[in-house]
């Protein structure tokens, strides 16, 4: 097994608050701000957000940690960084490769679609797009999603093109700033919102108590199950894990970052927009279309939340066009880091300069998307998955990377860290800058015994097992 450090890389961030800046960017994006809010809505709310938070600290923190040492310790990304743990362990990166390429392709399908709805409201076609079909009609166009599509991943590419510093810090330090200050007003203004019709009257704190507040009332223990196993997943979305992301920009971070306060800010940054993206969504969405309106699931952001602007009257508008603002602003930082992983793998195989790298895979993940972008349209048909979906062939691209490939790989960088080089590998790297590494016991139990047995029961729900089962007991 090798251990030696690897040389220094040829950029890195210029100290702790990049790091955790731009870290905290690639976990903040969609998954926070798209899929926690209806997952949320979808679980219970206070239930669902009770069980995420003790995942967060638990399951979270363990990930997070193995993956951002295997970067830092290593100093190289997904590929190079597990052929130096061990060379039998290379495929890992390969896999850590393959999936951000896969989630790429439609996370930038899925930012266009952002930045269309953003334009809309600014030239006040809000009530267009509170239409029932507006979203359908656009996505199932062959054209107009390809072109605000190729729109989103040129500022994607010209943010990775321009490197570590002043690209994804400089970038960072921007977007995120602005993200924090747009979902705190928004999330404050959904809270004093009110419906009633005479007969019915709803307000925001009502809503805002339905998330916050666990109800047991009605839960089964595959019920219970299929919320964890929703949280679990979602963190997958939230921390960026599983991804190469973290180790990428592990691989940035220099020694003297103290690893024990970044990542605990990571942790709390990321959870905090998570939180307030649903004290945002849920209100404004239980507010004016009831308990109803919470069972939209990943239709909530693109069909239900323009409803909720036109309801809200003239100041609709100006709040979709914060929001959309905002949610742009977290995709793009999420795209930005998914983008700098797979150019920082390429770079490290092939040995090819950044700019050359950075505009061939653009050019390569733009030629897909539009294959993706097509399925809704000519190349469209429906699929059973496993799980008991069924989905085109964006939906397929995010089973096989989501359902599959990642909970594989936390499973298999578990067992790595765990059994073959031994977690006090990880531990020797934290307190290399002379602090003492918390969480150390439990660290090493997270580690060995719990985090792979709930990776083995996510991925087991993945196949479609615990839908059998269900079957099978009704």
């Amino acid at each position: 097994m090798e251990t030696t450090l690897a040389k220094k890389r040829t950029g890195s961030f210029t100290g702790s608050l990049g790091f955790v800046l731009a870290t905290a960017g690639a976990s903040i994006g969609l998954g926070n701000i798209w899929r926690f809010p209806y997952l949320a809505a979808k679980g219970g709310g206070g239930l669902f957000l009770f069980v995420y938070l003790i995942l967060v600290v638990t399951f979270g923190f363990t990930l997070l940690l193995t993956e951002t040492v295997i970067g830092r310790k290593t100093g190289k990304s997904p590929i190079e960084a597990f052929t130096q743990i061990g060379r039998k362990w290379r495929f890992l990166g390969y896999i850590a490769y393959i999936v951000p390429s896969l989630i790429l392709t439609y996370y930038v399908l899925i930012g266009g679609w952002i930045l269309k709805y953003l334009v809309d409201f600014i030239f006040l076609r809000g009530p267009l797009a509170a239409e029932d079909s507006y979203f359908t009609s656009f996505i199932t166009s062959p054209i107009a999603p390809i072109v605000y599509m190729g729109i989103f991943l040129l500022v994607t590419e010209v943010i990775v093109f321009m490197g570590v510093e002043k690209g994804i810090e400089r970038t960072s330090k921007i977007l995120m700033p602005g993200l924090f200050v747009m979902i705190i007003f928004i999330s404050v203004f959904s809270l004093f919102l009110k419906y009633d019709d005479g007969t019915v009257v709803r307000t925001g704190l009502q809503g805002f108590r339905h998330y916050v507040v666990p109800s047991f009332e009605g839960v089964t223990f595959l019920g219970f199950l299929e919320i964890l196993l929703s949280a679990m997943g979602q963190l997958f979305f939230s921390l960026s894990i599983a991804m190469g992301i973290v180790i990428t920009y592990g691989s940035y971070a220099k020694k003297d970052v103290n690893l024990n306060k970044s990542l605990a800010q990571i942790e709390f940054f990321d959870t905090l927009v998570a939180f307030l993206a649903g004290m945002m969504i849920i209100p404004s969405i239980y507010v004016f279309s009831g308990l109803d309106g919470m069972n939209q699931g990943p239709s909530l952001l693109f069909v239900s939340l323009p409803k909720v602007f036109q309801a809200m009257g003239k100041i609709g508008n100006f709040v979709g066009i914060v929001f959309f603002i905002m949610v742009l602003f977290a995709a793009l930082t999420s795209s930005v880091a998914i983008l700098e992983t797979i150019v920082a793998n390429t770079m490290e195989v092939t040995h090819k300069p950044r700019k050359k790298v950075s505009v061939v895979i653009s050019l390569i993940i733009f030629a897909v998307s539009v294959l993706i972008s097509l399925g809704y349209s000519v190349f469209y048909f429906e699929l059973p998955l496993p799980n008991g979906s069924v989905g085109q062939l964006l939906d397929v691209f995010d089973y096989i990377s989501n359902s599959i490939l990642m909970p594989f790989l936390a499973l298999m960088t578990c067992y790595v860290i765990g059994w073959v080089t031994k977690p006090q590998w990880v531990i020797d790297e934290v307190e290399i800058s002379g602090v003492k590494m918390s969480r150390k016991r439990f660290y090493i139990v997270m580690v060995k015994y719990v985090a792979p047995i709930l990776l083995c029961i996510l991925f087991l729900q993945s196949t479609g097992i615990f839908n059998l089962i269900g079957r099978l007991v009704k």
